[in-house]
């Protein structure tokens, strides 16, 4: 791996002109470390976002969980608070990567990135989630844009995530046995937004199944998803699995995740 700077902001705004100087935001580092070890990156700086004032925690208000962005999977995983308001979460928390990973990898930058196979993308807009940053909120149907884009502006740096406590919701990941990426991952929930249904590993990003919308919206249970189906059209094909296996397994997992 190359030669680089590192630098250790205490603040957001120092984080900001770090960046602005042309450093790499480094949040646990599980994308990319990995990325630079192949070549694929090659930053002359990064700027560790891990002394930051103010971005990691886990907070509780009415009926609203607050995660701060440099808080790791594994403080979700295993927080009593998120266990008692969304179980859910916390099942998919424990569940991302290994325990090295666990221990590492973090909501923000897992977010940042917004890998198409990540499961904290499918929490955020199946939970219909908020996206705090340095300057702005952001609804979770507006931030994700695509395969690794988001609606972040470049200097732009997320701070925390709220997500609003649904009266069910579930989550489901048929997982590749090696990285324990998702080939296909479903999260589910019913709350104040209505039922919500996200789905990753399946597209070039996380995406929400509207007809299995429809369907829970009249009765929230396995049974009201016999016999329905999504589309293959513009789903990954890979060695892992076809277009049309994996939209197969969408309706399949988002019964289980509901039941």
């Amino acid at each position: 791996m190359q030669a680089f700077d590192y630098k250790t902001p205490t603040t957001v705004a120092d984080a900001k002109a770090a960046a602005a100087g042309g450093a790499k935001l480094l949040a646990g580092g599980q994308s990319l470390l990995a990325a630079m070890k192949l070549g694929l990156q090659a930053p002359e700086t990064l700027a560790s976002l891990a002394g930051v004032e103010g971005m990691r925690g886990i907070s509780v208000s009415g009926n609203v969980v607050k995660i701060g962005a440099m808080t790791t999977h594994a403080e979700v995983a295993a927080s009593a608070d998120v266990k008692r308001a969304i179980p859910a979460l916390a099942d998919l928390a424990g569940h991302i990567g290994d325990r090295q990973v666990r221990n590492r990898g973090t909501i923000g930058g897992s977010l940042a990135n917004n890998d198409p196979a990540a499961c904290y993308p499918a929490a955020v807009l199946g939970l219909g989630a908020t996206i705090h940053t340095d300057s702005r909120t952001i609804a979770a149907d507006d931030f994700f844009k695509g395969l690794y884009e988001t609606a972040l502006a470049e200097d732009e740096l997320i701070t925390a995530v709220s997500f609003p406590v649904p009266e069910k919701a579930g989550w489901q990941k048929f997982k590749q046995p090696a990285s324990r990426f998702s080939i296909v991952g479903v999260f589910v929930s019913k709350g104040s937004q209505g039922v919500r249904v996200a789905v990753t590993g399946a597209g070039a990003g996380v995406f929400r199944a509207k007809a299995l919308e429809a369907k829970l919206s009249g009765s929230w249970s396995a049974a009201a998803l016999q016999g329905a189906s999504v589309s293959a059209e513009g789903l990954n094909s890979d060695l892992h699995g076809s277009a049309e296996y994996r939209a197969a397994l969408i309706p399949v997992l988002a019964a289980r995740a509901v039941g």
